[in-house]
């Protein structure tokens, strides 16, 4: 799955796709190319270190995608594998279509953002959670002792240095268990290792966002305040109508105002908590019941930050919970196999397959129309930055305006701060929109040959 996973991003999501605005972000914070854009407080520092050993060596967006398309491959193998000591290799193979057959997750697995990253970390810290607890109680082999407790903290540490917002909502349901187990199981000694290492691992991964807390924005409670700002105030909004919008695309949906786009294809995503609970009363019904809540207790927690706290939707903030319940989701279609005879096996088999094989197609569609439209968009940067070079705007210069930060990466430009005297800077502005007051005498050109960015270029 983890070969299958990276060849369909390989193969399906273009290698010319230009970076988008976050990725422009998190890229210049490492990258030779162009200096670094602002950063802003809702971010954290693990997409840069991921990125760096190719960034640091080539702009080369084609060979970050490579990168980022194999890297995310050898991730989904490496958290499936946390769970091998549970479930059998094909019940896990069968979560691993059930993932990475997702549209959203082909689609961001070669970009530089954090949500796979979070995904995959969340997965392998919930595989390693039950190895450790529960791990006496599953077929086959896997991670095992010390070597789980450890996988559970460097797992942590992984989503808290990549997201630390999940990483507090994934540990929230880990740290119950951990509770529980303790004060009622009578495992002390085994939940309170854990416990503490979930700490740690939350310690470890948030110690650069904390101490940047102090250093850049007075404290972590201003950091949060800011932070809040920029996402329109955290609080009790209900997305959930806005997710399911957004499920076949747009990317980002904010305002989320438009209408369902192809509600035929979101059967999948009703089905889902179906599947999950079917999942659950089949793994209590093997006597692992617990193994099959953990995960869907972590991936419902994930999921309610993006669907009842924040007040507009993107497809890609669900990504750490549907890897979470593809475990018990894979455990609901094992059920459905094994619950009929022999005689009808067969005919459930091919008729699951053939349900599996009309997802997947449908998610490519998907895919394919969000690719399309991306590419065609981030075409528009490369047309921009060729339009202003020719007038001379190169590096050192810098770039403001209309999506000014892609658009400055991409030109090698800076997207923030101010030119130094004799430097070439650049206010993009919309074709009927005015300048900035301090532009306005400035030479106008008129940026020809995009297709949906239209603008003018004041140029000092």
């Amino acid at each position: 799955m983890g070969l299958a996973y990276t060849g369909v991003q390989l193969v399906f999501v273009s290698l010319r796709m230009g970076l988008s605005w976050d990725e422009s972000v998190y890229v210049s914070q490492v990258s030779a190319h162009a200096p670094a854009a602002y950063f802003d407080p809702a971010r954290a520092r693990g997409v840069p270190l991921i990125v760096a050993p190719v960034a640091l060596l080539t702009g080369s967006v084609a060979a970050l995608r490579v990168y980022l398309a194999v890297l995310s491959g050898l991730g989904l193998t490496l958290a499936l594998w946390t769970w091998r000591g549970l479930r059998q290799a094909w019940v896990l193979g069968l979560a691993g279509v059930m993932f990475g057959g997702l549209w959203v997750a082909q689609y961001y697995g070669p970009q530089a953002m954090p949500d796979i990253w979070s995904a995959l970390g969340g997965l392998a810290a919930a595989g390693c959670f039950c190895r450790w607890a529960f791990g006496d109680r599953g077929p086959g082999r896997g991670l095992r002792g010390n070597g789980a407790l450890a996988g559970l903290g460097v797992s942590v540490a992984f989503v808290t240095l990549v997201r630390p917002g999940d990483a507090v909502y994934l540990c929230v349901p880990l740290l119950v268990v951990a509770a529980v187990g303790a004060l009622v199981a009578g495992g002390f000694a085994r939940y309170g290792a854990a416990a503490a290492v979930i700490v740690a691992g939350l310690l470890a991964g948030g110690a650069e966002w904390v101490i940047e807390a102090f250093v850049r924005f007075g404290g972590i409670a201003s950091r949060l305040h800011a932070a809040g700002a920029e996402q329109g105030g955290f609080g009790l909004h209900f997305a959930l109508p806005d997710e399911l919008r957004a499920l076949n695309g747009p990317t980002l949906c904010r305002p989320c105002t438009i209408g369902f786009r192809d509600p035929g294809l979101d059967l999948w995503w009703l089905a889902l908590p179906v599947l999950a609970a079917l999942g659950i009363l089949a793994a209590r019904r093997a006597g692992r019941m617990a193994t099959a809540l953990l995960p869907a207790g972590c991936g419902l927690c994930l999921a309610a930050q993006y669907l009842f706290m924040i007040n507009y939707a993107a497809p890609r903030f669900l990504l750490p919970a549907y890897a979470l319940l593809a475990i018990p989701v894979a455990d609901g279609l094992a059920f459905i196999r094994a619950a009929v005879g022999r005689d009808l096996r067969p005919a459930v088999t091919a008729t699951v397959t053939c349900f599996l094989i009309l997802q997947l197609v449908t998610q490519h569609l998907v895919l394919d129309h969000e690719v399309g439209g991306t590419v065609t968009f981030h075409d528009d940067y490369t047309r921009i930055v060729a339009e202003l070079a020719a007038r001379g705007v190169r590096p050192p210069c810098l770039i403001a305006g209309v999506q000014y930060i892609p658009i400055a990466f991409a030109a090698g430009c800076a997207s923030t701060g101010n030119a130094a005297p004799g430097e070439p800077v650049a206010v993009l502005v919309q074709v009927r929109g005015h300048p900035p007051s301090y532009a306005r005498r400035w030479r106008v050109y008129r940026i020809t040959g995009t297709t949906i960015l239209k603008v003018n270029a004041y140029i000092r």
